[in-house]
């Protein structure tokens, strides 16, 4: 989990520079082209060597995942765009505080009173990491990131779901094969040639993503979602310091404050115990 803050930190990184040139649709087109290739080579040799479908057998779950997934990275791409890198991950990274809800309501897993404390820190947190006329944040880009992390809790819900039946490396592979149609759709109107520098920054956008993707798989398959992610708070210091050192951008008060909420309802999160899925 560590090294998949550490990518999807670069990866971040990476998609604001191309922002400055590219559409985000053609960003998250690019990635799935490149993360589509990677998987279904990683997933075709694990389907030799183990007498394995690559297709998976929860297709309709597997399926979901990747819609998920897809609302998810559109949202938070066209919003690295338009926000500080700081504040559009720190709004991502609320994903665990939204997957606790959400597995309330979809799983009935119980929620406890220092749960719902947690909950509520954790949405003061957001509120104050958001609040756009404060950060000069445009309302549409903040309302666009909390629409992601939202759509990224119900991905990580799934994926702890999937994690018994289906092996890591398929769920992964479902992720691009269903963004790479909608990708194409979205991106479609509005293509734009990347010069040689966009080219690089594409390919590298795809490579930290599968790096990122297969290390929080695996990371997901073998600890509950809320402990599990709670390591992926790394990202934001990573953001932090890319941020700064890329583009000038520091971090007000208020996003110090909120941040500190946010992780202190996701250390709490943390503390619930689930059964560790059986492995695939």
């Amino acid at each position: 989990m560590a090294a998949s803050a550490l990518a999807f930190s670069g990866m971040s990184a990476l998609v604001k520079l191309a922002s400055a040139t590219l559409p985000s649709a053609e960003i998250v087109l690019a990635r799935a082209v490149v993360t589509l290739i990677l998987s279904a080579a990683m997933v075709a040799r694990v389907a030799r060597r183990d007498g394995r479908s690559p297709w998976g057998r929860r297709r309709g779950a597997l399926i979901s995942r990747g819609v998920f997934g897809f609302i998810a990275l559109g949202c938070y791409y066209w919003s690295i765009g338009r926000m500080p890198l700081a504040e559009a991950t720190m709004i991502q990274q609320s994903a665990p505080i939204w997957g606790a809800l959400l597995a309330w309501l979809w799983l009935a897993e119980p929620v406890g009173r220092a749960t719902a404390a947690a909950l509520a820190l954790g949405f003061a947190g957001v509120a104050l990491v958001a609040q756009p006329h404060g950060h000069g944040i445009a309302p549409a880009a903040v309302a666009v990131a909390i629409v992601g992390a939202v759509a990224s809790a119900a991905a990580l819900v799934t994926v702890r779901q999937l994690a018994a039946h289906e092996h890591p490396l398929v769920i992964v592979f479902y992720f691009p094969l269903v963004a790479l149609p909608a990708a194409l759709a979205w991106a479609a109107p509005s293509l734009v040639w990347p010069t040689p520098r966009g080219w690089l920054l594409l390919l590298g956008v795809g490579a930290c993503t599968q790096l990122a993707q297969v290390c929080m798989t695996y990371g997901l398959a073998r600890e509950p979602a809320a402990r599990a992610m709670a390591v992926g708070y790394l990202q934001v210091g990573f953001a932090v310091v890319w941020g700064l050192v890329g583009f000038a951008e520091l971090p007000v008060a208020t996003t110090w404050l909120g941040a500190g909420l946010i992780v202190a309802a996701t250390a709490v999160t943390a503390t619930r115990r689930a059964p560790a899925p059986r492995p695939a």
